[in-house]
């Protein structure tokens, strides 16, 4: 139940530009309810994910934040730059989720309607074997057993 939040990153194909590296997936009824309730502030790279909304309000809030509605093919429906505190933003119907994101985000990202999003996490990458645990243990051949008909002096 208190498992590590999960994280993914934001990539804006058709501007080719990160929106976020580490956006946290609020999917479950209290995560979706809390999203940013408490913060102070987002980290520059940080984000919340909050799948499915398609309207958010910003009562309690502390600080702006921009926006970016998705549809269910994560293409950008609605963009909302420095949303400010204590607002309401009322839903869009195309709308599946809402990248709620630190400000300038957008400008930065030069992301708008219509826009193709990625949306993915991250995955440790297994790095190959070294060649030694790969191949099979041999001794050195300076080590190994001498065969008895080479043996100096032998017949």
């Amino acid at each position: 139940m208190f498992a590590n939040p999960r994280e993914v990153f934001v990539y804006n194909k058709s501007k080719e530009t990160f929106l976020s590296f580490r956006v946290r997936v609020a999917d479950s009824f209290l995560s979706r309810m809390i999203g940013l309730l408490g913060k102070r502030s987002l980290k520059p790279d940080g984000g919340v994910w909050i799948v499915p909304a398609n309207s958010i309000h910003t009562v309690g809030m502390l600080f702006s934040f921009d926006l970016v509605m998705i549809d269910k093919d994560f293409r950008v429906v609605n963009v909302k730059e420095m949303v400010r505190p204590f607002r309401i933003v009322l839903p869009k119907l195309r709308a599946e989720s809402v990248l709620e994101l630190p400000a300038h985000t957008v400008f930065r990202s030069r992301t708008e309607i219509g826009d193709q999003l990625t949306i993915d996490r991250y995955e440790m990458k297994r790095l190959p074997k070294p060649l030694a645990a790969v191949l099979p243990m041999q001794p050195a051949l300076g080590l190994q057993k001498p065969d008895p008909t080479m043996v100096a002096g032998g017949e």
